[in-house]
């Protein structure tokens, strides 16, 4: 039988109400969200968004057991309702639990203290990049469902390597969340930028459950920005200080570069390689730097005096995959689109083949860098002198627009052991006292590769 217009009307109703309920139920947020990183055997830096202005209560301890302390933070809209305490006095290689309390709301969470320096213990986590890029931004279905992927993996901690927003991007339409739908330029744009990708049910559960350590890259500012030339960085760096446990010492309190010991298997060092870096179009050379000189100082004499067994370096741009037009390349690589070193181009591989002789010069052994921003996985041995070997890791995007493989620059004479694009993915390692093994894992938990090596 026909069905009259009314009737149609009636159905149409009830399809925009089942839309928008669905709209609702995907952007329904924690109302207080938190997240734990700067982790080290005694103590953690806990971040917290409160469920409004005042003063916020966390009680924590040993997990299994009635919290040991408890300290009290204050909150202000000036950050966004976003503090952060350190925690003291924790036991090395536990875990912990924690309850924040704040207007009523309360979230729980937990965490690993790393081991002592000197404890061959064994330490699994991940790490990827680029979340919500290219207008694949928070699912109305499922959200961002990698994260619940990650949880299961039961990591000591993620490494959040670059583009853990795209301020620069809109995204909008029918089958996300609402809210992003613009272009961050102040301080305020910037803050609703981050606590989007916060509100999401999945990733707010797994830093609820996970220590997380993340650097930016070109998309917490602007795409391809240098932190000398770009206007907007002071604001976005202070964004991102908002909504990180990020703890810069009190003399530079807008360092982001940083190192954490993971007992005596494992040191990471992590890096900025946007707010000291030269203009992407200057020519490569001497005078040019993606480190800045008092990082790139701290970087070569930490990685050769650390004793660690693996010292893993984290970059958010590639060392060997070419990035960005001819004139103005953003990642390390000078090499062109068929991987060929050029003479007279832009790039900062004359910096990276300095750090690298360093590390050769000195010895250094067992040297693993991890990078993301070129959205496809690809796990890479380089062998650029005799007697000299280091591995590159890269994976992501999270949630982004898809890369694909590419030629790789063949000044480093690499070798790939794995490479593929069109999938969200991360990377997880884990590393035992004769071995490190390293698979690369899609947002539905599935591996894709597995490759293991012992240290040298």
């Amino acid at each position: 039988m026909p069905r009259s217009p009314a009737t149609y009307h009636t159905l149409r109703l009830i399809g925009v109400a089942l839309l928008a309920a669905a709209a609702s139920v995907a952007a329904a947020a924690p109302a207080v969200l938190v997240a734990v990183g700067e982790v080290t055997p005694t103590s953690a830096v806990l971040w917290m968004r409160g469920a409004g202005a005042g003063s916020v209560t966390i009680a924590y301890g040993p997990a299994g057991a009635p919290p040991a302390s408890t300290v009290s933070v204050a909150v202000t809209a000036a950050t966004d309702l976003t503090g952060q305490v350190k925690l003291a006095g924790l036991a090395p290689g536990t875990r912990h639990a924690y309850r924040v309390q704040s207007h009523g709301a309360t979230a729980d969470g937990e965490f690993v203290t790393a081991p002592a320096p000197d404890a061959p213990t064994r330490v699994r986590f991940v790490w990827s990049g680029d979340l919500g890029g290219g207008k694949l931004c928070r699912p109305l279905e499922g959200g961002y469902k990698i994260f619940r992927a990650m949880a299961a993996s039961r990591p000591d901690f993620f490494l959040f390597v670059g583009d853990t927003i795209y301020a620069d991007h809109r995204c909008g339409g029918p089958d996300v969340v609402p809210g992003t739908d613009f272009v961050a330029t102040t301080l305020r744009g910037y803050h609703t930028k981050h606590r989007y990708n916060r509100e999401d049910p999945a990733a707010a559960a797994f830093y609820a459950s996970t220590a997380v350590l993340p650097i930016w890259d070109d998309h917490e500012v602007r795409n391809d920005f240098s932190g000398r030339d770009e206007p907007l960085m002071p604001t976005g760096r202070q964004a991102f200080l908002d909504y990180w446990p990020i703890a810069p010492p009190a003399e530079e309190p807008g360092r982001l570069y940083r190192q954490f010991r993971w007992g005596r298997l494992l040191e990471v060092f992590i890096l900025d390689t946007r707010q000291y870096r030269s203009s992407n179009r200057d020519p490569d050379g001497p005078g040019k730097t993606m480190l800045g000189a008092a990082q790139r100082r701290w970087l070569v004499d930490g990685v050769t005096a650390s004793s660690a067994t693996w010292k893993v370096i984290v970059s958010s741009v590639p060392l060997s995959v070419p990035t960005g037009p001819p004139a103005a390349h953003d990642s390390w690589s000078n090499a062109s689109i068929f991987g060929v070193p050029e003479d007279n181009t832009t790039g900062f591989a004359f910096e990276r083949d300095f750090i690298l002789r360093a590390f050769r010069d000195r010895a250094v052994k067992n040297v693993v860098f991890l990078a993301a921003d070129v959205h496809h996985a690809e796990l890479i041995r380089h062998h650029p002198t005799p007697g000299f070997s280091f591995y590159e890791f890269i994976a992501g995007p999270l949630s982004a627009t898809q890369g694909r493989p590419r030629a790789l620059d063949q000044g480093l004479n690499p070798r790939s052991l794995f490479a593929r694009g069109g999938v969200n993915n991360f990377g997880e390692i884990t590393v035992e006292p004769n071995l490190l093994s390293v698979r690369i894992i899609d947002d539905d938990g599935g591996a894709l590769f597995t490759h293991a090596m012992g240290p040298e």
